[in-house]
Order: structure tokens, then sequence, then C-alpha cells
């Protein structure tokens, strides 16, 4: 088995994986929401709701989507920092320099990344995952001019 088709393995069954587990119920140490946007050369690329949720074993892990909106949730029964590639490893989808998702740049580019509306040039893979964390991510051209997203509501 690959190593890929291992953790997909790993997801479908609940097992832990990047020290985060799959908990029967949301964790209430932590509880905070992040957005993110990504754009496919223009085209917004939905984040697909219950990331995270393996309802095969009852379980949801501490990042998770509810619905395809964006927002992330970070519900978690310890305190420690997550990260933007804790989510895309939860996910299963890859993110680097280059791709997320499944948004590639072209050729001898890189993606382009604002965190909080300001430019980020380090790995995305470690973007902090904080209390409305507004992350946008694009493979161009074209180039979107990066939405902010304000509509943190009660989360």
């Amino acid at each position: 088995m690959t190593g890929r088709a291992a953790a997909q393995a790993a997801r479908a069954n609940g097992q832990t994986i990047g020290g985060i587990s799959c908990d029967r119920q949301e964790g209430s140490r932590i509880h905070i929401h992040q957005h993110l946007v990504i754009f496919d050369h223009g085209k917004q690329i939905t984040i697909p709701p219950n990331v995270g949720q393996v309802p095969a074993a009852g379980c949801l892990y501490w990042l998770h989507t509810h619905t395809p909106d964006g927002i992330i949730h970070i519900e978690a029964p310890l305190d420690r920092s997550f990260t933007l590639g804790d989510f895309f490893t939860v996910w299963g989808e890859p993110l680097s320099a280059r791709e997320a998702a499944t948004a590639k740049a072209a050729k001898g580019t890189k993606l382009r990344v604002w965190v909080d509306g300001k430019p980020y040039a380090g790995d995305p893979r470690a973007i902090p995952l904080r209390s409305h964390t507004d992350i946008v991510i694009e493979a161009g051209p074209p180039w979107v001019k990066p939405p902010r997203f304000t509509n943190w509501g009660t989360l």
C-alpha cells in the first residue's frame, strides 16, 4: 500500500493522523474557526462539507468542516496549536508552495497566499490557524482580488 493509500485508509477508519485523533464528540478545550478560500485560475474551489468527519467510524477529527463555505472548525480536547498543513492532512489533499488541493501553480511559479489580507511568502503548510484566521490561496493567472471574510457572526 502506498503512503497516500495508507493515509486514506487511516482517515476512512478514523485512525489518528498527524497527532490528531478522531473522537466521538467535538472537543471543548479549544473551539475556534478559520476561513479558507482557494482559487484555481480564477475559479473558486469549494471546500467540501464534512471534511474530517467519518460517519462509518462514528467520529470526527479535531479539524473539520460542516458546510461548503470554507469555514474550518477546530474543536480539540487539549491545548495545542494547529496549522493549515494539519487541516490539509485531515482533508487528504496536497498543500505546498505550488499546489493546494486541485489548484496548481503554472510551471515555474508559486501559489499566491494571503493571511488576514496580507501577502504570505512562507510555507503555506506552516500558516498558524488562530481564531478567525482568513486565508486565501490562488493559482493563476488570472489573479482575483483576495476577498476578505468578515461574516464571523457567532463563530
